[in-house]
């Protein structure tokens, strides 16, 4: 479906900063904190990925819809971000395995997008600025009213949102007669991690958020996950109080991203909110235990603390972001329990840390051994 004609359309940031652009063609406006992602591919993943729950997401790739979407392509049952900016809007699709152009799937579930901005100089903005909530209006409001609607807009800081995205119910994913069993906890789990653990021979119950430990272990894994998730880790309290019991079970625990930081919160290290995060596909992470780089996808706006982290006694980094140095893995030294901040199940093109999920497995297979002894 070729849109010929496309009405004007503003990005307005919190500081007052606005960017022109055209709106593809759905009206309406919609507020979150915007960010960046510097993938070259991979927009339907990055759209239902839950960790971008509450986000408007800029695209640095110029062109955005050239290769439709396919039901395969999806991290969760609908799209998560809140608004989309790009530069070029493809509504025609080329790709031969698509089912459907991008707008359509954007109309269907009203996905508020802003084309023809000048998304380097948006990009640029926000890397000297700082992520900040805004607000994509393709409706004509006046920007007096749009900035009145923006000061009520909560900031990430402080804001709990696994809730929004996590399962209400407890579901089950790969096949029931696998080796091993896995407890899930859902702060927005993406379907590629329980593709993972499936097709290592696990059965993985899938439980809610705010699941007590009493339920989780009532499964009887065989070890324990904490997913991704959008938001500030540190309101997750209760989820922290679970995680310790994890830990203290003495059975092998593994956390990516948001599961990253609850772990280092179980252990009494603090987070922080980044000045920018780290989304894309591209990063580039150190594996201090092999001394290997990993090319890594990543998507996440806060971190653990380093400084307190390198002075924990029971706690060492594994991995660290070769641009920042920041902490992008750690594990505990006297329990088997490790974590990462970046995602080995999203796969880019390297599957430089789809060994990860063998670490878990390897981890599961030695505690099995030791209680068999």
């Amino acid at each position: 479906m070729q849109h010929t004609t496309k009405t004007p359309a503003i990005l307005l940031l919190a500081d007052g900063t606005i960017f022109h652009g055209k709106s593809i063609g759905i009206s309406g406006k919609t507020f979150g904190e915007v960010c960046f992602n510097t993938g070259m591919t991979g927009y339907q993943e990055i759209f239902t990925d839950p960790s971008y729950f509450g986000q408007i997401m800029v695209a640095t790739n110029p062109h955005i819809g050239n290769y439709g979407v396919n039901a395969n392509e999806v991290e969760s049952d609908k799209i998560m971000i809140s608004g989309l900016v790009c530069k070029n809007f493809s509504f025609n699709h080329s790709r031969p395995d698509s089912e459907s152009n991008l707008y359509d799937y954007f109309e269907k579930q009203n996905l508020i997008c802003i084309s023809d901005v000048d998304t380097r100089a948006l990009v640029s903005y926000i890397r000297d600025n700082g992520a900040q909530n805004a607000v994509i209006c393709t409706d004509g409001t006046s920007v007096t009213e749009l900035k009145k609607l923006l000061t009520n807009v909560p900031d990430m800081k402080g804001l709990e949102l696994a809730s929004k995205v996590s399962t209400t119910e407890p579901y089950f994913f790969g096949d029931e007669n696998a080796t091993y069993k896995i407890a899930a906890l859902d702060l927005g789990i993406k379907t590629n991690i329980l593709r993972n653990l499936a097709k290592r021979d696990c059965y993985i119950k899938v439980f809610p958020y705010n699941t007590s430990f009493e339920e989780l272990k009532s499964f009887n894994a065989n070890g324990y996950f904490l997913s991704n998730g959008p938001g500030d880790p540190e309101p997750l309290e209760q989820v922290i109080k679970t995680a310790q019991k994890m830990i203290a079970s003495d059975k092998p625990v593994f956390g990516i991203c948001l599961g990253h930081q609850i772990i280092g919160l179980a252990n009494g290290v603090s987070t922080y909110k980044m000045f920018n995060g780290h989304r894309g596909i591209n990063h580039p992470v150190m594996n201090a235990l092999t001394g290997k780089g990993e090319i890594t996808s990543q998507n996440h706006g806060f971190a653990v603390n380093r400084e307190e982290l390198e002075k924990h006694p029971d706690l060492e980094i594994t991995h660290y972001h070769i641009n920042d140095s920041t902490v992008a893995g750690m594990r505990m030294k006297s329990k088997s329990c490790f974590s990462v901040q970046y995602h080995p199940e999203a796969s880019p093109g390297p599957h430089d840390s789809e060994y990860l999920f063998d670490d878990f497995i390897t981890n599961i297979k030695k505690a099995n051994s030791l209680l068999e002894v």
